[in-house]
This record gives structure tokens, sequence and C-alpha cells, in this order.
């Protein structure tokens, strides 16, 4: 984040989280485990407070599955943070993790892939949103939703919606492509 230009505080603090310009949830690991920490320092809440005032949130791996409604890893059932709805679960590909670079699909309004349209980002995970089940009416805006597949299986790589956008892949990881990312996202704040 501090090469994509912005000033990073690492911090639990409830307070801190809710007055930065802009949230990144990061994760690592299973979704249990990330809920658990994240509910250990009231991060769901924030999470929910800064999208109901507008604020930016920004999730990447791990930490983008947890805003869905539910994950399930080796039979556990676990509650998100419910900001989409739809389950995070198994990637249904012949080859499981998903590790390495690979394209995406992003939307051509998308401002995250912005200069990046056409790059590889690289991923290491196991586990998906696998469908999009938000509705949307007239008086709402549609997020955007960009894809990809591995192995036949196809995934959410990503989401821009309002004040909140996420990633599956690791941008961090990504090389260049993955840093112009992370400025857009920055850049947006």
């Amino acid at each position: 984040m501090e090469r994509a230009g912005a000033s990073v505080t690492l911090t639990a603090d409830f307070e801190a989280g809710l007055a930065a310009d802009g949230l990144l949830v990061p994760g690592v690991g299973a979704f249990a485990a990330c809920m658990a920490g994240l509910r250990a320092v009231k991060g769901d809440r924030l999470i929910g407070r800064r999208l109901a005032g507008g604020r930016p949130v920004l999730g990447i791996c791990v930490g983008m599955q947890i805003l869905f409604a539910r994950g399930v890893e080796h039979g556990v059932s676990t509650e998100g943070c419910d900001e989409w709805p739809g389950v995070v679960s198994r990637l249904a590909a012949p080859v499981v993790p998903h590790m390495g670079w690979n394209t995406v699909s992003a939307p051509a309004e998308s401002r995250l892939f912005a200069g990046v349209e056409d790059e590889r980002f690289y991923f290491v995970h196991s586990y998906a949103a696998r469908s999009w089940d938000l509705v949307t009416n007239d008086r709402t805006r549609a997020p955007l939703v960009t894809w990809a597949s591995h192995g036949g299986d196809r995934f959410v790589a990503a989401v821009e919606n309002g004040p909140l956008w996420a990633t599956q892949f690791h941008p961090e990881k990504s090389g260049d492509a993955g840093a112009r990312l992370l400025r857009n996202w920055v850049d947006a704040l």
C-alpha cells in the first residue's frame, strides 16, 4: 500500500479503523479463522459501519471471501460479514489450490482495473464465491463483478460495489499490475 502512495497504519483499534481514509481487510488462511479474528476486534462491525457511511473498504483474498454471507470449508459453515449474498465454497477444479498467474474478465467500466484490464494477477486459493446472487433494481446500481476461471470452474475474481471493493487474487504479489491496481484504489479514496 505504501508503494501505491498510501500512508499505512496497522491497527486493530475500532476508532482508528473508522477514521481512516480507507480500510484494507487482508486475509490469509481459513474463512472461519479470519472471521474469528475479525470478530475478536469488532472488525465485522467496523466494516459494516464504514460501508453504512460510504467509507471505502478493500478486501483481499480471504478478506474478500469474508464479505460474503457464508463460507464452507472442510464441512464447517461459518457466517461471514454478509455484505454480499452468497457462499464461498471449494473450487471444483481438477487441481486445487489454484496457485499462480491468471487472467481476469473485468467489466469495461471498472475503475479498479483501469490500465491493467489485460494483465495477469497472482492467485493462491482453494475456495471462492462461484456465483453472484445479488439482485438489483432500478434504484440501485449493479456491482461490477470480475470473473476468472481455473480448471473449468468459474469464480468471482473481484467486485466493485460502491465503497466496497475486493479481489480474490493477491495484488501485492502481482508485480506492476497489482501495484497499479492498488494505486487505482488509493487514488479513488
